[in-house]
């Protein structure tokens, strides 16, 4: 699952920011969503993960590798 959300948001960040996959890797989700809503015109941050979402994630993908 989280692979998957990986993917889409670096689709999105190489489609809509004419970013490479080395700026994504090295963006923070905060600066990505802040370039995303800056060219879409968006609101789509949000509340950030809390503790428990992320390890449920981790826990959905394994190690996370």
């Amino acid at each position: 699952m989280f692979g998957e959300a990986a993917i889409m948001a670096l689709r999105a960040a190489v489609v809509a920011l004419g970013w490479r996959p080395a700026e994504f890797w090295a963006a923070t989700p905060e600066e990505l969503a802040a370039a995303l809503g800056a060219v879409l015109g968006d609101s789509i941050g949000g509340a950030p993960l809390g503790r428990d979402e992320l390890a449920r994630l981790i826990a959905e993908d394994g190690d996370g590798r």
